[in-house]
């Protein structure tokens, strides 16, 4: 009995795999044909002004490869290009009213939410243990990942996925400037994904993204004993008002948690990763005692500010465990030692 409810559970199974792919599929085709059809009307529009791609693109600021590439449904025209397009053709608004479904459309099904998130973010904080995150990627680590993904993607999409990926990484210069903290597995660091000269210009843009006032990235050692991001990758978009969205994915699959708790489990988890090096020897941080602490000596707590959290510990023990709190769990922490 229990034999045959194993094998109908996996053909269950199957078939919901099926559909989702499916569906993926149909997602993907149906963007395709959203970006081709806004390729053909910007072609119609262009050729009825009488102009060649060169003219237009000294009009709006691009070159004629790139006003081609828009019109073959190669490439997702960014929000700017559409905007000025529209002006220049004397489209009547035509262009722009596509402008918001072209935006989705760059973007795989399962990512479309994210992008919109990542757009409006003030924060973002992003653990990764499998690829480097692509708000950071090269170019040719990009296509070098993206030609390893099974199913294959055809060469259309790739362009289309570098793309859009390339546009993404516009948060760096918008303004204000939202906070990017990232954290990943030193063994993203070490492989080679597309071979080794790749590899070292993907480390060389680290380098140079990092100098960024408003970048911090971190690296959690192979030799670390204890990882809060056991669970794996996530990122915790954090919003203007303070509302937090947590983001994970797997397998071309995604989830965006809103709920409150588990929200600020995956915040705590990322403030202890964060803090990982200090908060194994408390090294370079000032320890207070805390007023909660008992007068007689007993329970005594301290605590340390760290980025992107506070480190609570045991003061008579203080090569032992350490608490990491991210800021709404420390307001909850000294609610409840108030009640006592």
């Amino acid at each position: 009995m229990s034999g045959k409810w194993v094998w109908g559970a996996g053909q269950q199974g199957e078939r919901r795999r099926r559909r989702g792919a499916g569906q993926r599929r149909t997602e993907e085709e149906s963007a395709k044909g959203l970006i081709g059809a806004f390729g053909r009307q910007l072609k119609l529009l262009r050729t009825r002004a009488g102009m060649e791609r060169a003219e237009l693109g000294r009009l709006v600021g691009y070159s004629a490869d790139t006003i081609a590439s828009y019109e073959q449904g190669r490439r997702v025209p960014q929000p700017r290009f559409i905007e000025r397009a529209d002006e220049v053709l004397g489209a009547g608004g035509l262009l722009v009213a596509m402008k918001g479904e072209v935006g989705r459309a760059r973007y795989p099904a399962f990512f479309r939410d994210m992008a919109q998130l990542e757009a409006e973010a003030v924060e973002l904080c992003a653990y990764d243990t499998v690829v480097i995150n692509g708000l950071l990627q090269t170019e040719e680590y990009m296509r070098a990942v993206l030609a390893m993904r099974r199913p294959l993607l055809d060469e259309a999409t790739i362009e289309l996925r570098v793309s859009a990926r390339l546009d993404r990484q516009e948060t760096f210069n918008r303004w204000p400037a939202p906070l990017l903290s990232l954290v990943m597995e030193e063994s993203v660091l070490r492989k080679p994904l597309g071979g080794k000269a790749v590899l070292r210009g993907q480390l060389e843009h680290l380098l140079l993204v990092g100098r960024r006032r408003n970048v911090e990235i971190q690296v959690m050692p192979l030799d670390r004993e204890d990882n809060a991001g056991i669970d794996g990758p996530f990122t915790v978009v954090r919003r203007k008002g303070g509302e937090q969205v947590v983001y994970a994915e797997v397998q071309g699959r995604s989830t965006l948690v809103t709920e409150n708790d588990e929200t600020a489990l995956a915040a705590a988890a990322e403030g202890a990763m964060k803090t990982a090096e200090n908060a194994t020897s408390g090294a370079g941080l000032a320890w207070c005692k805390s007023s909660y602490s008992g007068a007689e000596g007993g329970q005594c707590v301290e605590v340390a500010a760290a980025p992107h959290a506070v480190l609570v510990r045991d003061s008579k023990d203080s090569p032992g465990p350490v608490l990491s709190l991210g800021p709404k769990a420390w307001v909850e922490f000294v609610k409840r030692a108030a009640r006592g």
